[in-house]
């Protein structure tokens, strides 16, 4: 029989055979109204030769939608079919598989599937298609209403219920793959292929994880494993100016006591790297020596004044008994460089160098008195016993005390937040930066200005959550708004720029977020999904282990993190936040040196991003046929593993 004597249902779909292919709803209803002219057609053609049996089975035309379609190329095509004789007849035989009946004749339009292709494959083709689509649409837009209505009634009309037959419609090749499968067991000999593959993978990305792990977790154990052999790394100036004029006439007693005693100290071990310089190295001023530890040329200072004995002589011989054992010595030392280093290493060594001193000067001052001459009836002990016991002691000058505790986020834990939130903006902003790319309503943007913008976007997003950050601090009253202090006595709580000290807080964080971020933009479109999540745990332990600690004491190896962004931070944050030795122009320049690279290789990336996604879209085709031949490979020849982890029987299939 006749093609044309029987109804016709139309399929559209496109010349690549991909659902992701739509048209646009002008077009969609100009292709209804074809379909409906190409129905009356037939139904004309079969009155005149025979009416079709209520059983006949319903034809399927496919018609292939070639890219750019107008509806100038329809009405060609239309007009060619009008004049076209009809195909010889096909026989039921020659008729292969079938599919579901469908409940209506007309034009069948593909569903809107949610499977977009990937914006960045978009190319010159895309930009054509597009403007022949909106051609299309301003053509049929004044007709789209009266097609509506025709081919609701139309619809309504041909509508009829249809026996399900056993041949009822040709069934394409595409829609025998997305057939749905009833679901099987896991040991299924069916599932042999995938069962093998999924484990292989599995086994395969333990073992990444597990060495990535290992390695990164060796590099934040690494930085602190040898802290206490190399404790000797964090210097410690002593000063001997006792003797010096204008007590030189004194023979100087508490100066060389004390040397000794830090000398028995280095002796025995354990002890920071205690140096000895002479009062000419510092113009024979101790105000300069408690310069140099604010300056950061050492963490602490052990200083003995230049009239310590001559002050405990007088007080012993004249009964002076307004005589300050503190007077004799000073301790200098400023915690707010590093809490965590001065509270466990520098603290309790001085702890113990006073301890020695202290306890065993009374034992030998006074043999050093009955030797000198100065009997006891000459002592005025009743006046000043504290110049016997006991004696001397050590005056303690924290020049920048580490508070309020408050403090203590902003300079340490905080900033891994820092890193965290530089991070995920790439994947909050970047399927909004994609929409530009996406040809919905819209032509595609140029990529070198979606480039441009998606870096402007970006670094402006982090001057406002930097913003956002800093004022936590502030909304903690963490003080910003207090006088810088003097570099050689202690100053509680100063802040280095004063009222204004908010705002470079501000810049620093931003500066830094910035460098952070953009090498996790980079990274993250050089590596793609899931090695992102690694590279996360590199950068946050890497800036941890060098950022958070002392690299005095960490091994050479990771000197390298005097460069890293973390390390910078917390120095910039510290000398901001307590008026500590201005570094801020080196931390600032290593931060903006971040920045710089990261900006330079800010376009490569994306480029980079936009030819592997290309090039993935590209092998998406062979890697499925790939996939599926191994699948029936294993169906077919199953390994010995497979046949021995399979329950059942192929022939009962």
């Amino acid at each position: 029989m006749s093609l044309l004597c029987r109804p016709w249902k139309l399929v559209f779909t496109s010349h690549e055979k991909r659902p992701s292919v739509l048209l646009s709803q002008p077009m969609r209803a100009y292709l209804r109204e074809l379909a409906h002219k190409l129905h009356a057609l037939s139904a004309q053609h079969s009155t005149n030769q025979r009416a079709p049996d209520d059983g006949r089975e319903t034809r399927a035309v496919v018609l292939i939608i070639p890219r750019g379609l107008t509806r100038t190329s329809i009405e060609k095509w239309s007009d060619i079919t009008k004049h076209h004789r009809p195909p010889p007849a096909i026989e039921d035989e020659e008729e292969e598989e079938v599919m579901a009946p469908t409940p209506t004749l007309g034009c069948q339009i593909a569903p809107s599937y949610n499977h977009e292709e990937w914006p960045y494959g978009s190319d010159s083709s895309s930009n054509d298609e597009s403007r022949r689509t909106s051609v299309a649409q301003e053509q049929v837009e004044g007709q789209q209403p009266e097609i509506e209505k025709a081919e609701t009634a139309r619809d309504a009309e041909l509508s009829r219920p249809a026996a399900p037959t056993p041949m009822q419609s040709f069934q394409t090749r595409a829609s025998r793959k997305v057939q749905p499968q009833e679901p099987v067991g896991f040991w299924h000999w069916s599932m042999a292929g995938v069962r093998l593959h999924v484990l292989s993978l599995w086994l395969r990305t333990n073992l990444i994880l597990a060495v990535a792990i290992m390695a990164f977790l060796c590099l934040f154990w690494g930085a602190l494993f040898r802290q206490a052999k190399n404790i000797h790394k964090l210097g410690i100036i002593v000063v001997d100016f006792d003797g010096q004029a204008p007590y030189s006439n004194t023979t100087p007693f508490v100066g060389p006591f004390v040397t000794q005693a830090i000398e028995r100290l280095i002796e025995s071990g354990g002890a920071p790297g205690y140096t000895f310089y002479k009062p000419q190295d510092f113009n024979n001023d101790p105000l300069a020596v408690r310069e140099s530890v604010y300056n950061f040329d050492a963490w602490a200072a052990v200083v003995i004044n230049p009239n310590a004995t001559a002050l405990i002589e007088a007080a012993v011989r004249q009964g002076n008994s307004s005589y300050d054992p503190l007077g004799a010595c000073q301790i200098t030392y400023n915690s707010a460089r590093d809490q965590t280093t001065s509270a466990s290493y520098i603290v309790p060594s001085m702890t113990v160098l006073q301890k020695r001193v202290v306890s065993d000067f009374g034992r030998a001052w006074i043999p050093h008195l009955l030797k000198s001459n100065v009997s006891i009836a000459d002592m005025n002990i009743d006046s000043s016993p504290q110049a016997i016991s006991p004696g001397i002691e050590f005056a303690v000058y924290d020049l920048r005390p580490f508070g309020p505790p408050i403090a203590t986020p902003a300079v340490s834990i905080g900033l891994i937040y820092l890193i965290i939130i530089s991070f995920f903006s790439f994947t909050f902003f970047l399927p909004i930066h994609l929409k530009y790319l996406a040809p919905k309503g819209h032509p595609p943007l140029i990529f070198k200005q979606l480039i441009a913008w998606r870096y402007i976007a970006t670094v402006t997003s982090y001057f406002f959550l930097s913003l956002v950050y800093s004022l936590v601090s502030l909304a903690f009253l963490m003080p910003m708004d207090q006088p810088s202090g003097s570099h050689v006595w202690p100053t509680q709580n100063p802040n280095a720029y004063g009222r204004g000290t908010f705002v470079v807080y501000w810049m620093g964080n931003w500066v830094g977020m910035t460098a952070f971020g953009l090498a996790s933009e980079n990274m993250a479109m050089i590596l793609g999904t899931p090695w992102t999540a690694l590279w996360l745990i590199f950068w946050v332990i890497s800036n941890v282990a060098t950022g958070f600690y002392a690299l005095e004491l960490a091994p050479k190896f990771y000197y390298w993190g005097y460069a890293w962004p973390m390390h910078n931070i917390v120095v910039l944050t510290r000398s901001i936040l307590f008026d500590l030795h201005p570094r801020v122009g080196l931390n600032f320049g290593i931060l903006f040196a971040w920045c710089a690279i990261g900006t330079v290789l800010f376009p490569v990336c994306c480029y980079y991003m936009r030819w592997k996604t290309m090039r993935a879209k590209k092998n998406a085709a062979a890697k499925e046929e790939d996939w599926h031949r191994r699948m029936e490979k294993e169906r077919e020849v199953p390994s010995r593993l497979a046949r021995m982890t399979t329950l059942g029987s192929r022939k009962t299939e």
